[in-house]
Protein backbone atom coordinates (compact mmCIF):
# COMPACT_ATOMS: atom_id res chain seq x y z
CA UNK A 1 0.00 0.00 0.00
CA UNK A 2 2.83 2.38 -0.86
CA UNK A 3 0.35 4.83 -2.40
CA UNK A 4 -1.35 5.17 0.96
CA UNK A 5 1.80 5.61 3.04
CA UNK A 6 0.77 7.96 5.84
CA UNK A 7 4.21 9.46 6.37
CA UNK A 8 4.50 10.42 2.70
CA UNK A 9 0.97 11.84 2.66
CA UNK A 10 1.57 13.97 5.73
CA UNK A 11 4.93 15.13 4.40
CA UNK A 12 3.36 16.18 1.10
CA UNK A 13 0.41 17.97 2.70
CA UNK A 14 2.75 19.64 5.20
CA UNK A 15 4.66 21.04 2.24
CA UNK A 16 1.35 22.28 0.88
CA UNK A 17 0.43 23.92 4.18
CA UNK A 18 3.79 25.19 5.36
CA UNK A 19 5.53 26.31 2.16
CA UNK A 20 2.88 28.12 0.21
CA UNK A 21 4.77 31.04 -1.22
CA UNK A 22 3.39 30.91 -4.72
CA UNK A 23 5.55 30.41 -7.81
CA UNK A 24 6.66 33.61 -9.51
CA UNK A 25 4.16 34.25 -12.30
CA UNK A 26 5.36 37.69 -13.43
CA UNK A 27 8.85 36.88 -14.69
CA UNK A 28 10.45 39.09 -12.03
CA UNK A 29 13.29 37.79 -9.89
CA UNK A 30 11.27 38.07 -6.69
CA UNK A 31 7.77 36.73 -5.91
CA UNK A 32 5.11 39.03 -7.27
CA UNK A 33 3.63 41.45 -4.73
CA UNK A 34 1.12 44.12 -5.75
CA UNK A 35 1.06 47.36 -3.85
CA UNK A 36 -2.27 48.47 -5.22
CA UNK A 37 -5.52 47.02 -6.49
CA UNK A 38 -7.09 47.61 -9.91
CA UNK A 39 -9.46 50.54 -10.17
CA UNK A 40 -13.12 50.00 -9.42
CA UNK A 41 -14.93 48.53 -12.39
CA UNK A 42 -17.52 50.76 -14.05
CA UNK A 43 -21.04 49.81 -13.14
CA UNK A 44 -21.80 48.86 -16.73
CA UNK A 45 -18.78 46.56 -17.18
CA UNK A 46 -18.80 42.82 -16.62
CA UNK A 47 -16.63 41.11 -14.05
CA UNK A 48 -14.34 38.69 -15.87
CA UNK A 49 -13.88 35.61 -13.71
CA UNK A 50 -11.42 32.74 -14.00
CA UNK A 51 -12.49 29.46 -12.42
CA UNK A 52 -9.72 27.28 -10.97
CA UNK A 53 -11.15 23.81 -10.44
CA UNK A 54 -14.06 22.67 -12.59
CA UNK A 55 -15.22 19.62 -10.66
CA UNK A 56 -18.77 19.29 -9.42
CA UNK A 57 -18.49 22.23 -7.02
CA UNK A 58 -16.64 24.38 -9.51
CA UNK A 59 -19.37 23.75 -12.06
CA UNK A 60 -21.93 24.97 -9.50
CA UNK A 61 -20.11 28.32 -9.41
CA UNK A 62 -19.79 28.47 -13.19
CA UNK A 63 -23.53 27.92 -13.48
CA UNK A 64 -24.20 30.75 -11.04
CA UNK A 65 -22.04 33.04 -13.15
CA UNK A 66 -23.86 32.03 -16.32
CA UNK A 67 -27.16 33.11 -14.78
CA UNK A 68 -25.88 36.67 -14.34
CA UNK A 69 -25.50 39.53 -16.81
CA UNK A 70 -22.83 41.34 -14.78
CA UNK A 71 -20.07 38.75 -15.00
CA UNK A 72 -18.39 36.55 -17.58
CA UNK A 73 -16.85 33.08 -17.42
CA UNK A 74 -13.57 34.22 -18.94
CA UNK A 75 -11.35 31.20 -18.25
CA UNK A 76 -11.26 27.81 -16.59
CA UNK A 77 -8.31 25.80 -15.29
CA UNK A 78 -8.27 22.13 -14.36
CA UNK A 79 -5.91 19.24 -15.19
CA UNK A 80 -8.79 16.73 -15.33
CA UNK A 81 -9.94 16.40 -18.98
CA UNK A 82 -13.32 14.95 -18.04
CA UNK A 83 -14.17 17.83 -15.72
CA UNK A 84 -13.00 20.39 -18.28
CA UNK A 85 -15.17 18.75 -20.94
CA UNK A 86 -18.19 18.65 -18.62
CA UNK A 87 -17.72 22.32 -17.74
CA UNK A 88 -17.40 23.38 -21.37
CA UNK A 89 -20.55 21.42 -22.16
CA UNK A 90 -22.39 23.20 -19.34
CA UNK A 91 -21.26 26.59 -20.62
CA UNK A 92 -22.34 25.74 -24.15
CA UNK A 93 -25.75 24.47 -23.04
CA UNK A 94 -26.34 27.67 -21.06
CA UNK A 95 -25.47 29.81 -24.07
CA UNK A 96 -22.17 31.07 -22.73
CA UNK A 97 -19.12 32.02 -24.77
CA UNK A 98 -16.33 29.43 -24.76
CA UNK A 99 -13.73 30.51 -22.15
CA UNK A 100 -9.98 30.24 -22.35
CA UNK A 101 -8.95 26.80 -21.11
CA UNK A 102 -5.88 25.99 -19.00
CA UNK A 103 -5.63 22.22 -18.75
CA UNK A 104 -1.93 21.52 -19.28
CA UNK A 105 -1.14 20.03 -15.89
CA UNK A 106 -1.49 20.92 -12.22
CA UNK A 107 0.18 24.33 -12.48
CA UNK A 108 -1.35 25.67 -15.69
CA UNK A 109 -3.61 27.83 -13.51
CA UNK A 110 -0.56 30.09 -13.13
CA UNK A 111 -0.91 30.99 -16.78
CA UNK A 112 -4.56 31.88 -16.20
CA UNK A 113 -3.41 34.27 -13.47
CA UNK A 114 -1.10 36.05 -15.92
CA UNK A 115 -4.10 37.24 -17.93
CA UNK A 116 -4.47 40.90 -16.96
CA UNK A 117 -8.01 40.96 -18.32
CA UNK A 118 -9.22 38.57 -15.63
CA UNK A 119 -10.54 40.52 -12.65
CA UNK A 120 -11.35 37.76 -10.19
CA UNK A 121 -10.89 34.05 -9.63
CA UNK A 122 -13.00 31.39 -7.95
CA UNK A 123 -11.07 28.44 -6.50
CA UNK A 124 -12.87 25.10 -6.17
CA UNK A 125 -9.99 22.65 -6.49
CA UNK A 126 -9.12 19.80 -4.09
CA UNK A 127 -8.43 21.04 -0.56
CA UNK A 128 -4.65 20.83 -0.68
CA UNK A 129 -4.51 23.33 -3.56
CA UNK A 130 -6.74 26.07 -2.16
CA UNK A 131 -4.21 28.15 -0.28
CA UNK A 132 -1.33 28.10 -2.73
CA UNK A 133 -3.71 29.01 -5.55
CA UNK A 134 -5.28 31.78 -3.47
CA UNK A 135 -1.87 33.17 -2.57
CA UNK A 136 -0.76 33.14 -6.21
CA UNK A 137 -4.02 34.82 -7.24
CA UNK A 138 -3.67 37.57 -4.63
CA UNK A 139 -0.07 38.15 -5.72
CA UNK A 140 -1.36 38.49 -9.28
CA UNK A 141 -3.80 41.20 -8.15
CA UNK A 142 -6.97 39.17 -8.58
CA UNK A 143 -10.01 39.39 -6.34
CA UNK A 144 -10.16 35.89 -4.84
CA UNK A 145 -13.06 33.68 -3.83
CA UNK A 146 -11.95 30.37 -2.39
CA UNK A 147 -14.04 27.36 -1.49
CA UNK A 148 -14.14 26.04 2.05
CA UNK A 149 -12.20 23.22 3.68
CA UNK A 150 -10.01 22.69 6.72
CA UNK A 151 -6.44 23.95 6.92
CA UNK A 152 -3.25 21.92 6.98
CA UNK A 153 -1.14 24.12 9.25
CA UNK A 154 -1.23 27.38 11.15
CA UNK A 155 1.57 28.63 8.92
CA UNK A 156 -0.72 28.18 5.92
CA UNK A 157 -3.33 30.37 7.62
CA UNK A 158 -0.78 33.06 8.41
CA UNK A 159 0.45 33.07 4.82
CA UNK A 160 -3.06 33.81 3.57
CA UNK A 161 -3.34 36.74 5.98
CA UNK A 162 0.16 38.03 5.27
CA UNK A 163 -0.34 37.87 1.50
CA UNK A 164 -3.64 39.73 1.65
CA UNK A 165 -2.16 42.44 3.85
CA UNK A 166 0.96 42.76 1.67
CA UNK A 167 -0.82 42.87 -1.68
CA UNK A 168 -4.12 44.54 -0.83
CA UNK A 169 -5.89 41.93 -2.94
CA UNK A 170 -9.10 40.81 -1.27
CA UNK A 171 -10.03 37.23 -0.41
CA UNK A 172 -13.56 36.01 0.26
CA UNK A 173 -14.12 32.67 1.94
CA UNK A 174 -17.11 31.17 0.12
CA UNK A 175 -19.00 29.74 3.10
CA UNK A 176 -22.51 29.42 1.74
CA UNK A 177 -24.15 28.16 4.95
CA UNK A 178 -23.77 31.62 6.46
CA UNK A 179 -26.56 32.53 4.02
CA UNK A 180 -28.93 29.65 4.80
CA UNK A 181 -32.40 31.09 5.21
CA UNK A 182 -33.21 29.70 8.66
CA UNK A 183 -29.71 30.53 9.91
CA UNK A 184 -30.06 34.14 8.81
CA UNK A 185 -33.49 34.41 10.43
CA UNK A 186 -32.06 33.09 13.70
CA UNK A 187 -29.23 35.61 13.40
CA UNK A 188 -31.87 38.34 13.17
CA UNK A 189 -33.45 36.96 16.34
CA UNK A 190 -30.05 36.94 18.06
CA UNK A 191 -29.47 40.56 17.11
CA UNK A 192 -32.88 41.58 18.38
CA UNK A 193 -32.19 39.90 21.72
CA UNK A 194 -34.78 37.11 21.66
CA UNK A 195 -32.26 34.59 22.98
CA UNK A 196 -30.85 36.96 25.55
CA UNK A 197 -27.09 36.82 26.11
CA UNK A 198 -25.60 33.97 24.12
CA UNK A 199 -24.10 31.17 26.21
CA UNK A 200 -23.63 28.06 24.05
CA UNK A 201 -23.79 27.31 20.32
CA UNK A 202 -23.39 24.19 18.23
CA UNK A 203 -22.86 23.29 14.61
CA UNK A 204 -21.10 20.69 12.55
CA UNK A 205 -20.78 18.64 9.44
CA UNK A 206 -22.92 15.56 10.00
CA UNK A 207 -23.27 14.01 6.56
CA UNK A 208 -23.03 10.39 5.44
CA UNK A 209 -20.27 10.73 2.84
CA UNK A 210 -19.47 7.05 2.39
CA UNK A 211 -21.03 7.10 -1.08
CA UNK A 212 -18.94 10.18 -1.95
CA UNK A 213 -15.66 8.87 -0.59
CA UNK A 214 -16.02 5.61 -2.54
CA UNK A 215 -17.31 4.90 -6.05
CA UNK A 216 -16.63 2.79 -9.12
CA UNK A 217 -14.31 5.33 -10.72
CA UNK A 218 -16.91 6.32 -13.30
CA UNK A 219 -19.92 7.67 -11.43
CA UNK A 220 -20.21 9.28 -7.97
CA UNK A 221 -22.40 8.34 -5.04
CA UNK A 222 -22.58 4.81 -3.73
CA UNK A 223 -21.44 3.06 -6.91
CA UNK A 224 -18.46 1.12 -5.59
CA UNK A 225 -15.60 1.05 -3.08
CA UNK A 226 -12.70 2.57 -5.05
CA UNK A 227 -10.85 5.76 -4.21
CA UNK A 228 -7.58 7.52 -5.06
CA UNK A 229 -6.41 6.94 -8.61
CA UNK A 230 -9.26 4.48 -9.20
CA UNK A 231 -11.94 6.84 -7.87
CA UNK A 232 -14.07 9.54 -9.47
CA UNK A 233 -14.58 13.14 -8.42
CA UNK A 234 -14.04 13.66 -4.68
CA UNK A 235 -13.13 10.00 -4.17
CA UNK A 236 -9.93 10.76 -6.09
CA UNK A 237 -8.59 12.99 -3.33
CA UNK A 238 -10.93 13.45 -0.37
CA UNK A 239 -10.85 9.87 0.93
CA UNK A 240 -7.07 9.93 1.39
CA UNK A 241 -7.54 12.49 4.14
CA UNK A 242 -9.67 9.96 6.03
CA UNK A 243 -6.86 7.44 5.72
CA UNK A 244 -4.08 9.64 7.03
CA UNK A 245 -5.59 12.36 9.23
CA UNK A 246 -7.62 12.55 12.44
CA UNK A 247 -9.37 15.79 13.29
CA UNK A 248 -12.25 18.02 12.29
CA UNK A 249 -11.40 18.05 8.59
CA UNK A 250 -14.37 20.16 7.45
CA UNK A 251 -15.39 22.62 10.16
CA UNK A 252 -16.57 25.72 8.34
CA UNK A 253 -20.20 24.86 7.51
CA UNK A 254 -20.82 24.49 11.23
CA UNK A 255 -18.61 27.22 12.60
CA UNK A 256 -19.27 29.96 10.03
CA UNK A 257 -22.82 30.90 11.02
CA UNK A 258 -22.22 30.70 14.78
CA UNK A 259 -18.99 32.68 14.40
CA UNK A 260 -20.99 35.46 12.78
CA UNK A 261 -23.64 35.29 15.51
CA UNK A 262 -20.95 35.65 18.18
CA UNK A 263 -19.04 38.38 16.30
CA UNK A 264 -15.77 36.46 16.01
CA UNK A 265 -12.92 38.74 14.84
CA UNK A 266 -15.29 41.67 15.43
CA UNK A 267 -15.30 42.29 19.18
CA UNK A 268 -14.84 38.62 20.07
CA UNK A 269 -12.34 35.88 19.21
CA UNK A 270 -11.68 32.17 19.61
CA UNK A 271 -9.30 31.49 22.49
CA UNK A 272 -8.68 27.74 22.49
CA UNK A 273 -10.18 24.38 21.59
CA UNK A 274 -10.08 20.76 22.65
CA UNK A 275 -10.96 17.86 20.34
CA UNK A 276 -11.74 14.18 20.83
CA UNK A 277 -12.14 11.49 18.19
CA UNK A 278 -14.04 8.23 18.42
CA UNK A 279 -12.71 5.00 16.98
CA UNK A 280 -12.83 4.53 13.20
CA UNK A 281 -15.12 1.77 11.95
CA UNK A 282 -17.67 3.19 9.49
CA UNK A 283 -15.61 3.37 6.29
CA UNK A 284 -14.18 -0.13 6.76
CA UNK A 285 -17.65 -1.57 7.36
CA UNK A 286 -18.91 0.17 4.24
CA UNK A 287 -16.24 -1.49 2.10
CA UNK A 288 -16.77 -4.92 3.65
CA UNK A 289 -20.56 -4.82 3.25
CA UNK A 290 -20.79 -3.19 -0.19
CA UNK A 291 -21.82 -5.47 -3.08
CA UNK A 292 -18.71 -4.41 -5.00
CA UNK A 293 -16.48 -4.79 -1.96
CA UNK A 294 -16.26 -7.51 0.64
CA UNK A 295 -13.70 -8.79 3.15
CA UNK A 296 -11.38 -9.84 0.34
CA UNK A 297 -11.35 -6.49 -1.47
CA UNK A 298 -7.93 -4.76 -1.30
CA UNK A 299 -9.47 -1.64 0.24
CA UNK A 300 -10.79 -3.75 3.13
CA UNK A 301 -7.18 -3.85 4.33
CA UNK A 302 -6.87 -0.05 4.47
CA UNK A 303 -6.68 1.34 7.99
CA UNK A 304 -8.62 4.59 8.31
CA UNK A 305 -7.23 7.07 10.79
CA UNK A 306 -10.15 9.53 10.92
CA UNK A 307 -12.43 8.90 13.89
CA UNK A 308 -16.04 8.38 12.87
CA UNK A 309 -17.18 11.19 15.17
CA UNK A 310 -14.87 14.08 16.04
CA UNK A 311 -16.08 16.49 18.72
CA UNK A 312 -14.51 19.90 19.27
CA UNK A 313 -15.23 22.47 21.97
CA UNK A 314 -14.15 26.09 21.41
CA UNK A 315 -14.03 28.79 24.10
CA UNK A 316 -14.41 32.42 23.06
CA UNK A 317 -13.04 35.60 24.61
CA UNK A 318 -16.57 36.70 25.55
CA UNK A 319 -17.24 33.43 27.36
CA UNK A 320 -19.42 31.47 24.92
CA UNK A 321 -18.73 27.81 24.22
CA UNK A 322 -19.11 26.34 20.73
CA UNK A 323 -19.43 22.63 20.06
CA UNK A 324 -18.54 21.35 16.58
CA UNK A 325 -19.16 17.83 15.30
CA UNK A 326 -17.56 16.11 12.32
CA UNK A 327 -19.44 12.91 11.41
CA UNK A 328 -19.06 11.66 7.83
CA UNK A 329 -18.34 7.93 8.07
CA UNK A 330 -21.51 6.46 9.55
CA UNK A 331 -25.07 5.97 8.28
CA UNK A 332 -27.14 8.98 9.31
CA UNK A 333 -29.47 11.67 7.93
CA UNK A 334 -27.83 14.94 6.92
CA UNK A 335 -27.76 17.67 9.56
CA UNK A 336 -25.51 20.57 10.42
CA UNK A 337 -26.80 20.29 13.97
CA UNK A 338 -27.15 23.97 14.78
CA UNK A 339 -28.04 25.05 18.30
CA UNK A 340 -28.20 28.62 19.55
CA UNK A 341 -28.79 29.01 23.29
CA UNK A 342 -28.78 32.01 25.56
CA UNK A 343 -30.25 33.37 28.75
CA UNK A 344 -33.57 33.97 26.98
CA UNK A 345 -34.12 30.81 24.99
CA UNK A 346 -32.88 28.21 22.54
CA UNK A 347 -33.21 27.20 18.87
CA UNK A 348 -32.26 23.77 17.58
CA UNK A 349 -31.90 22.82 13.93
CA UNK A 350 -32.35 19.08 14.36
CA UNK A 351 -35.90 19.28 15.73
CA UNK A 352 -36.75 22.54 13.92
CA UNK A 353 -37.99 23.96 17.20
CA UNK A 354 -37.28 26.72 19.66
CA UNK A 355 -38.15 27.95 23.11
CA UNK A 356 -38.29 31.66 24.04
CA UNK A 357 -38.73 32.42 27.71
CA UNK A 358 -41.97 34.26 28.34
CA UNK A 359 -43.07 34.00 24.70
CA UNK A 360 -43.57 30.26 24.21
CA UNK A 361 -45.11 27.65 26.51
CA UNK A 362 -42.98 26.98 29.58
CA UNK A 363 -40.73 23.90 29.42
CA UNK A 364 -41.97 23.09 25.90
CA UNK A 365 -40.68 23.20 22.37
CA UNK A 366 -42.52 25.20 19.76
CA UNK A 367 -42.23 24.67 16.03
CA UNK A 368 -39.78 27.28 14.76
CA UNK A 369 -41.08 27.99 11.27
CA UNK A 370 -43.53 30.74 12.20
CA UNK A 371 -40.75 32.54 14.06
CA UNK A 372 -38.33 32.06 11.16
CA UNK A 373 -40.91 33.53 8.79
CA UNK A 374 -41.45 36.50 11.10
CA UNK A 375 -37.71 37.24 11.31
CA UNK A 376 -36.88 36.42 7.69
CA UNK A 377 -33.70 38.27 6.81
CA UNK A 378 -33.99 41.37 4.56
CA UNK A 379 -31.59 39.82 2.04
CA UNK A 380 -33.88 36.83 1.62
CA UNK A 381 -36.89 39.12 1.31
CA UNK A 382 -35.10 41.08 -1.40
CA UNK A 383 -33.45 38.25 -3.36
CA UNK A 384 -35.49 35.19 -2.48
CA UNK A 385 -36.99 34.90 -5.96
CA UNK A 386 -33.55 35.25 -7.58
CA UNK A 387 -32.19 32.51 -5.33
CA UNK A 388 -34.78 29.92 -6.37
CA UNK A 389 -32.67 28.66 -9.26
CA UNK A 390 -29.48 28.44 -7.17
CA UNK A 391 -28.02 25.38 -5.53
CA UNK A 392 -28.15 24.30 -1.89
CA UNK A 393 -31.57 25.76 -1.27
CA UNK A 394 -30.64 29.18 -2.60
CA UNK A 395 -27.55 29.68 -0.44
CA UNK A 396 -25.27 29.55 -3.47
CA UNK A 397 -26.94 32.61 -4.99
CA UNK A 398 -26.21 34.73 -1.92
CA UNK A 399 -22.57 33.75 -1.44
CA UNK A 400 -21.81 34.18 -5.15
CA UNK A 401 -23.77 37.44 -5.33
CA UNK A 402 -21.77 38.89 -2.45
CA UNK A 403 -18.54 37.78 -4.12
CA UNK A 404 -19.46 39.37 -7.45
CA UNK A 405 -20.77 42.61 -5.97
CA UNK A 406 -17.76 42.99 -3.66
CA UNK A 407 -15.33 42.24 -6.49
CA UNK A 408 -17.03 44.73 -8.83
CA UNK A 409 -16.65 47.42 -6.18
CA UNK A 410 -13.20 46.13 -5.13
CA UNK A 411 -14.17 46.27 -1.45
CA UNK A 412 -13.41 43.86 1.37
CA UNK A 413 -15.94 41.03 1.58
CA UNK A 414 -17.87 40.40 4.75
CA UNK A 415 -16.42 36.87 5.05
CA UNK A 416 -12.80 37.90 4.77
CA UNK A 417 -9.28 36.54 5.04
CA UNK A 418 -9.31 36.76 8.84
CA UNK A 419 -12.42 34.59 8.96
CA UNK A 420 -10.82 32.19 6.49
CA UNK A 421 -7.66 31.86 8.56
CA UNK A 422 -9.53 31.47 11.85
CA UNK A 423 -11.95 28.85 10.58
CA UNK A 424 -9.27 26.95 8.64
CA UNK A 425 -7.13 26.84 11.79
CA UNK A 426 -9.70 24.64 13.54
CA UNK A 427 -8.51 21.62 11.57
CA UNK A 428 -4.78 21.63 12.44
CA UNK A 429 -5.59 22.64 16.01
CA UNK A 430 -8.05 19.76 16.35
CA UNK A 431 -5.51 17.34 14.89
CA UNK A 432 -2.93 18.53 17.40
CA UNK A 433 -5.41 18.26 20.27
CA UNK A 434 -6.39 14.70 19.40
CA UNK A 435 -2.76 13.67 18.90
CA UNK A 436 -1.89 14.91 22.39
CA UNK A 437 -4.73 13.36 24.37
CA UNK A 438 -7.33 16.11 23.79
CA UNK A 439 -5.07 18.82 25.11
CA UNK A 440 -6.14 22.48 24.77
CA UNK A 441 -4.77 24.28 21.70
CA UNK A 442 -4.61 28.07 21.55
CA UNK A 443 -5.89 29.99 18.53
CA UNK A 444 -3.55 32.56 17.02
CA UNK A 445 -4.97 36.05 16.73
CA UNK A 446 -4.86 36.47 12.97
CA UNK A 447 -6.15 40.05 13.28
CA UNK A 448 -3.12 41.03 15.37
CA UNK A 449 -5.31 42.63 18.01
CA UNK A 450 -7.62 44.44 15.62
CA UNK A 451 -10.56 42.23 16.63
CA UNK A 452 -11.13 44.53 19.59
CA UNK A 453 -11.95 47.46 17.28
CA UNK A 454 -13.45 45.76 14.22
CA UNK A 455 -17.23 46.11 14.07
CA UNK A 456 -19.74 43.39 13.14
CA UNK A 457 -20.62 43.82 9.49
CA UNK A 458 -22.09 40.58 8.19
CA UNK A 459 -25.51 40.91 6.53
CA UNK A 460 -26.84 43.89 8.45
CA UNK A 461 -29.10 45.01 5.66
CA UNK A 462 -29.47 45.42 1.91
CA UNK A 463 -25.76 45.86 1.22
CA UNK A 464 -26.08 45.73 -2.55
Amino acid sequence: MAKLDRRSFLRNTALTGAALIAPNITGAEEPAVRSSQPKRKPSDSRLRIGFIGTGLRGQNHVEEALLRSDCEVAAIADPDPRMVADCLKLISEKGGKKPDVYDKGDHDYLNLLKDKNIDAVVIASPWEWHSQQAIAAMQAGKYVGTEVCGGFSLDECWQLVNTQEATGSHLMFLENVCYRRDVMAVMQMVREGLFGELIHLEGGYQHDLRGVKFNDGVTPYDSGVEFGEKGFSEAKWRTKHSVHRNGDLYPTHGVGPVAMMTNINRGNRFLHLTSTASKARGLHEYIVNHPKGGPGHPNAKVLFNLGDVVTTIIKTSNGETILLSHDTGLPRPYSLGFRVQGTGGIWMDVNKSLHIAGKTKAHSWEEAQAWLDRYDHPLWKKYGDDAKAAGHGGMDFFVFNHFVESARRNIAPQIDVYDAATWLAITPLSEASIATGSSPQAFPDFTRGRWTDRKPDFAFGNEF
